[in-house]
Order: structure tokens, then C-alpha cells, then sequence
């Protein structure tokens, strides 16, 4: 659901207008809306009826953190399990953030602990990562403040009444809308991909009328659009918009499937200039293969629709793929003479094309459905089966995916890894200085060391800037309201709800440093109700985040000086590197020269690969987020960027469909070894793979770019020899094995036909 004003209205007040564009959705309105609800009431009842300040601190600053700092995405059960959960951290963090205030070094030992282990639990999902600085909160709060131990009960009741109002103010109070981020721009792909693949199949084998130039370029243009839109929505998000949940990790996997069919879609080899003859199975997949997308499209605009056409769909779409791998071996001229030159040899390969590209493009739509499908399936489990994190008709671990993420940026190149380690030792230092110091309401020291802390120092410094002036000038402003006030206490009531009304609006509305300021004003403001006012209050806001600020430097510059797009490169070539090894060993193992099950085996696991190309790629996603996310002027261009990381998923989606292809076949694979087809197609995958190799050093500056590989007409020639030979039956005719093997040379020529488009996103990059 979007709440946005396309155009003026003069019935609509401007500042409406201004708001629903600076605030997409309105969010962070939203947001704001709930606390400026809550926050006073909680803080009123705490220290009016129940005459605790404690319990006041903690009521409302819990609100603060539970409505302000969080927003829950997903059903509405399980944006109540995420609060109660929540509620529950917070507990435990303030118990142990009292337990061990009182003693300095035990504080600072803790706080590294605690710090490192909130800020890497992020790289789980979007559901901790969007709750760090919420639960940072939780334990900067009592370990900042040391209080007897017979505080803590109030510190927990005031958190508790704070996590009891959440609950209804989430259900209640404007409730965010029950839609995934990635739905609808992901349906949206589907229905033009289909509607591309309908165009496309128009008029194949002479079949229906022919649709024109405009008609065809319409479609591709209608597609490139929908899924650059899908892929800006994905990446312009600041934490992966997903959770452990099954159904946000398959909408995930749609991200990249979704962007390797449209890059399918918009390929077209270059050795040929006259298409050749269709087989009737490619144009009947293609039709199929749109229904199957519409049908996925249906699915993802309603998550609690009927799955089973679907499923009857994908059925038919596999019968019809197994039905043109068998049409296709009729087609291929094995028994026909092919002479030596280029263009009869690349003839004989074309006459697969069409149906190559319609296998190529059935994976890519069955591997889009099958995540629908889960995802779908997975939104309609009983709230038990969600509750222990079961699959749909799988007994996994819940947690076996938490750990495989976690340990795939444990590695010294994880950015994450790098974020959590500055983070936590930024806080440490904080906490030390904040005792050894002595300032008043120190726990803002270890929050300004948060919020202004950046991926590297250059912007970092500008963020603390940005922190101290908006401090300052919410200083000046909080001065003069208490000026204006004077002994009149009681307004400062009526001012809360709106000074945390545009506490939470004006960092996404106006800028960083606009929320600064009106941050500092609602701390005037709560810390003088109940007292005279006094503004030297503000004063101390000026000198805890200003000690804040120069900690976050300090941190930035031993940690991380070069930045998110250092890292970006280091990531690319990490994942480069691995995917191109993956390809190669998918393709040693199709043609029967590897054995996953043998240890002896000469060349790699190629299911060991892919686990190793994945981890790569996720720490690359995360590589990617931060250098979008951090502020300032991007040294790379955005498009230039976004080519070399969607590179990388479409060189692996390529291995994955070599494994499909072959997958199920059993022994009878082994044929196409020990011929001159295997040694065409493995010495060409080589040579795609050491290109790779070198590119990726070429990204992390090591290196020239590599020219791309060019065709290869001497290992093409041996394949088509080898085909007509040796791949043939007894009446002299082309077997499935052979099909395979051309439809595998393909798949690696897929990879191949990508490098000149990478080459030239790394010229760019490099030009910056």
C-alpha cells in the first residue's frame, strides 16, 4: 500500500503534499504517530500516579524504542511475536546492564560483548537487524546509570508497561500494512516477464501472426523496467527485507531469479544473423512458461491464495520441457554433413538455439515458481509450524539457516563482521569514557557514538558534524522555549507529544541533522517536566554527543578508513571467484568427469561449491547495502555497481541450471566422457572461468581487465565432431546425451556472452 501524491492537488494541504514525498508510505509518520501517543501517557502515569522516575525513564524510553526504533513487517501474529520478543531482550539486556554497571572494567567488558554479539546477530535477518539500535537501547540505558540492585524491579516494571502498551498501539494505532516490500514489485516482473515471453513466442514456427519491431522492443523495455524496479526496491533497503521466516527468505531468492530471466530475456546470441528453424516444443514452453509466471504473479499479490494451479502448471511446464529434449534429438543433423568453415559449424549448434533458450528460460520460471510456491505455503502454516520455524514438508533445524549465515561473515573480508567489530568497540570506549568523565545522562554518549558512526571516517566526521550542529541548534531552540515557559511546567506536557511527533519525522522528511536538533528538544523537554525548568540541560546534551562523536571517529579511523566500496571490490572478486570455480565443477560433474560421493575425486564438489558460492554472494549483498547506505557522494556509479553484483548471480544461476539439466540423467551421463565433447566443453568452461579469475583481480585493482573471451570456432568444431561421432545411436541418430551436452556448452556460452558487459561496468568503475 503506498500513500503517495502524484500529482498537486489544491484540495490537499501543501504540507501534506511535502510530507507524503519526503516520506514515502508515510513510515515514518507512522511511527512517530504511535509514540507521540504512548510515550507521554507512560511517562505520566509512571511519575505522576506511581511517583517513580525510574519507572518513568524506562516506560517511556522503552515506548521510544518499541514504536519509534522498530516497525515489524508480516502478518499481524507475527509482528506480536517480534514485539514480545523484544520485550523480553529488554529485559534481559537491562538485568544485565544493572548486574554489571557498578564495576568499570566488568561494564566496559560486557558492553564489548554485548555490542559485538546485537550488531552480528543483524546479518541473520531484517528482523534483528531493524531491532539493533532498539535493543542497544535496552542495555545503554542501565549500564550507563549504576543504581542499586534494588532498582532493578522498577527498571523491569517500567520496560514491561512500555512493551504492554506496544502491543496495542502496534494492532491499533495505524497499523502498518500486511505486505512484504518484495511482493509487488516481484508480481509486477512476473506479469511483464510473461507477457515478454508471449510476445516473443508469437509467430515461432509459423504460428500466429508476427508481432513487430515496436510490439517486441515494447515488451523487453516494459520488462527491464519492472525488474530494474524490483532490484532498486531490494537494494535500497538498508537491511535485507527478510526474516528466518520461510516465506521472506524464498521472496529473497525471487530477487535474483527475477533478474537472471529478464537478463535471459534480453540476451540474444551474436553468431548468427538468421534465426533458425523452430521447433514447435520451444514456442509450446515459452506459452506454457507464461502461465506458469501469471499464475506466480497471482500467488505473490495474495499470499493465502490456492497454490494448486500453480503446481498443475509447473507439472505441465516439466512434461512439456521433457517433451522438447526428446523432439530436439530428432532435430539435431547428426547423420547430416557439416563442413569446416565457422558458419556451418555454429549452424549445427543453432539449431538448438531456439530450444536451448526455451530449456534455459523453463529453469529460470520453474526456480521462480518453486520459491512462490514455498513462500506461499509457508504463509499458510498453522501458527504452531510457524512458531517452531518448520518448512513446509521438511524437518530442518530453525536455526541451521542463523548459522550458516553467521558463519559464512566470520571471515576477516565480512563487512558485517567489520561494522560489528567497530560498533562494539566504539561503545566500549564510550562506556569507559562516559565513567571516567562522569557526565550526566551518559547513556547519550554510547547512542551519539551509534548514530553518527559510518563506514568510514570521512563520513563519519560529517555525520558527527551534522550531530553537533543539529545539537546545538536544538539546543538553542529548547533554550528558548524554556525562556518562553518559564515557571509555567505544565505546558511542557502539551509540547512532548509534539516535539516526539517531529523527533521521528524529521530525520526521514528534512535531514540527519534536523533530527538531531528535534531529538535534543524532546530530551529538553523530558527532562524538565516535573521540575522547574532549567536549561542548562541542553548543555549536557552538547557535551555527551560531542564526546560521542569524537569516539565514533577515533573507531572509524582505526577500523575502517577506505570504506564500503574497498570493500564492494573485495566482495566482488570473493564471489566472482568462487562462482566461476562452481560453474566449472557443475560442468566436470554433468559430463560424468567428478564424483560428488568420491573423496579421490580430481576437481571440486560442485555441491560444496554452490554452498561456498552462496555464502560469497551474501557476504557481497551485505557488502552492497552498506556502501548504498552510507552517506556522501558514491566514488562508483550506481549502474555501473549494481551490473558487477547482478553479474555474479547470473553466473551462478547458469551453474545451477547445468546441475538441473543433468540431474536425475544417472550413469548414462558418463557417456558424454572420455570424448572430444567433453574435452570442447570443460576447455572452454576453463577458459570462461580463468577469465573470471583474472577479472576478479582485476577488481580488486591486482590486475588489467581481461579482455572477454571470444567464440572459440576449433573447440566448437570438436564439439560438433565429437556430437556426430560419438554421441550418436546405432542409426547414426542424436541421443538426449548429446542434446545435454550442447544445451551444457550453451549454458557456459551464457557466461561468456556476460563479460563484455562486465568488462565494461569495471572500466567505468575503475574510470571513478
Amino acid at each position: 500500500m503506498s500513500v503517495r501524491i502524484p500529482v498537486p492537488n489544491p484540495a490537499v494541504p501543501r504540507w501534506v503534499t511535502w510530507l507524503c514525498d519526503r516520506d514515502p508510505d508515510l513510515a515514518a509518520t507512522r511511527r512517530a504517530g504511535r509514540t507521540a501517543i504512548v510515550m507521554p501517557a507512560l511517562f505520566a502515569l509512571c511519575s505522576q500516579v506511581f511517583h517513580s522516575p525510574t519507572m518513568a525513564s524506562f516506560a517511556a524510553f522503552g515506548s521510544f524504542s518499541m514504536l519509534l526504533l522498530v516497525d515489524f513487517s508480516g502478518p499481524m501474529v507475527e509482528r506480536l511475536r517480534a514485539q514480545t520478543g523484544l520485550a523480553l531482550a529488554w529485559g534481559v539486556l537491562i538485568c544485565v546492564g544493572t548486574l554489571v554497571a557498578r564495576v568499570t572494567w566488568l561494564a566496559v567488558v560486557t558492553t564489548l560483548l554485548v555490542g559485538f554479539a546485537v550488531l552480528f546477530c543483524g546479518v541473520v535477518s531484517s528482523l534483528l537487524a531493524g531491532s539493533t539500535t532498539a535493543l542497544l537501547l535496552a542495555f545503554v540505558l542501565p549500564v550507563t546509570a549504576p543504581v542499586p540492585l534494588s532498582q532493578l524491579p522498577e527498571r523491569l516494571a517500567g520496560a514491561g508497561l512500555a512493551a504492554a502498551a506496544a502491543l496495542p498501539a502496534v494492532c491499533l494505532l495505524w497499523p502498518r500494512p500486511v505486505a512484504d516490500p518484495l511482493s509487488a514489485p516481484a508480481a509486477q516482473v512476473c506479469r511483464s516477464a510473461a507477457t515478454h515471453l508471449r510476445t516473443d513466442a508469437s509467430g515461432l514456427g509459423g504460428q500466429g501472426p508476427v508481432p513487430d519491431a515496436a510490439q517486441r522492443r515494447a515488451a523487453a523495455d516494459r520488462t527491464a523496467d519492472t525488474s530494474a524496479e524490483l532490484r532498486r526496491a531490494f537494494d535500497t533497503t538498508p537491511y535485507r527485507p527478510t526474516g528466518l521466516s520461510t516465506t521472506s527468505r524464498a521472496l529473497v531468492r525471487l530477487v535474483d531469479e527475477l533478474t537472471w530471466l529478464s537478463t535471459i530475456l534480453a540476451d540474444r546470441p551474436a553468431y548468427t544473423d538468421r534465426p533458425p528453424a523452430c521447433d514447435p516444443a520451444a514456442r509450446t514452453v515459452r506459452l506454457v512458461a507464461a502461465d506458469v509466471l501469471d499464475h506466480a504473479a497471482d500467488l505473490l499479490t495474495g499470499m493465502r491464495g490456492d497454490a494448486g494451479p500453480l503446481r498443475a502448471a509447473m507439472a505441465e511446464l516439466r512434461t512439456t520441457m521433457r517433451g522438447m529434449e526428446r523432439s530436439s534429438t530428432v532435430r539435431l543433423p547428426a547423420d547430416h554433413p557439416v563442413g569446416a568453415g565457422a558458419a556451418d559449424v555454429y549452424g549445427f549448434i543453432a539449431t538448438l538455439d531456439l530450444s536451448f533458450r526455451a530449456q534455459e528460460l523453463g529453469f529460470a520460471v520453474l526456480q521462480i515458481a518453486g520459491n512462490v510456491e514455498l513462500a506461499a505455503t509457508a504463509w499458510q502454516r498453522p501458527w504452531l509450524d510457524r512458531l517452531l520455524g518448520r518448512e513446509p514438508g521438511v524437518l530442518t533445524a530453525p536455526l541451521a539457516l542463523a548459522r550458516e549465515r553467521a558463519a559464512a561473515h566470520l571471515g576477516p573480508r565480512s563487512v558485517w563482521l567489520h561494522n560489528s567489530l567497530r560498533g562494539a568497540v566504539g561503545l566500549g570506549i564510550a562506556v569507559l569514557l562516559a565513567d571516567l568523565t562522569g557526565v550526566q545522562h551518559s547513556f547519550w554518549v554510547l547512542l551519539g557514538t551509534l548514530s553518527v558512526l559510518r563506514s568510514n571516517a570521512l563520513n563519519t566526521g560529517q555525520n558527527a558534524l551534522r550531530a553537533v550542529l543539529g545539537t546545538v541548534v536544538g539546543s538553542f531552540i529548547g533554550t528558548g522555549l524554556l525562556h518562553l515557559i518559564g515557571h509555567h511546567g505544565t505546558a511542557l506536557w502539551f509540547l512532548l507529544p509534539l516535539a516526539i511527533l517531529v523527533a521521528g519525522i524529521a530525520p526521514a522528511a528534512i535531514s540527519f541533522t534536523a533530527g538531531q536538533a528535534a531529538f535534543t528538544v524532546t530530551l529538553v523537554v523530558l527532562f524538565n517536566i516535573g521540575h522547574s525548568p532549567d536549561w542548562h540541560i541542553v548543555l549536557f546534551r552538547v557535551q555527551d554527543i560531542a564526546l560521542g562523536c569524537a569516539v565514533s571517529i577515533v573507531v572509524a579511523l582505526f577500523f575502517w578508513p577506505r570504506g564500503a566500496a574497498a570493500a564492494v571490490h573485495r566482495a566482488l572478486a570473493e564471489a566472482y571467484t568462487d562462482s566461476a570455480h562452481y560453474l566449472v565443477d557443475a560442468v566436470h560433474y554433468a559430463l560424468g568427469l567428478s564424483d560428488p560421493s568420491d573423496p579421490g575425486a580430481s576437481v571440486g564438489d560442485p555441491l560444496q561449491r554452490n554452498r561456498q558460492a552462496a555464502a560469497s554472494a551474501r557476504r557481497l549483498d551485505d557488502a552492497f547495502r552498506t556502501y548504498l547506505a552510507e552517506r556522501g557522494a558514491k566514488p562508483v556509479s550506481l549502474a555501473d555497481m549494481t551490473t558487477l553484483v547482478t553479474g555474479v548471480a547470473a553466473l551462478r544461476l547458469a551453474a545451477d541450471a547445468v546441475l538441473s539439466l543433468w540431474r536425475g540423467v544417472g550413469p548414462a551421463h558418463a557417456n558424454a566422457a572420455r570424448t572430444g565433447a567433453d574435452r570442447a566443453v570443460v576447455g572452454t568452461a576453463s577458459r570462461v572461468m580463468e577469465w573470471y579469475c583474472r577479472f576478479a583481480a582485476s577488481l580488486g585493482r591486482q590486475a588489467p581487465i581481461p579482455d572477454p573471451v571470444p567464440l572459440l570456432p576449433k573447440a566448437a568444431s570438436q564439439l560438433v565432431e565429437s556430437v556426430r561421432t560419438d554421441l550418436v545411436d546405432g542409426r547414426g541418430q542424436a541421443t538426449a546425451t548429446a542434446v545435454r551436452v550442447i544445451w551444457t556448452n550453451d549454458h557456459v556460452d551464457v557466461a561468456r556472452r556476460l563479460q563484455p558487459g562486465l568488462a565494461a561496468a569495471a572500466q567505468g568503475s575503475a574510470a571513478h
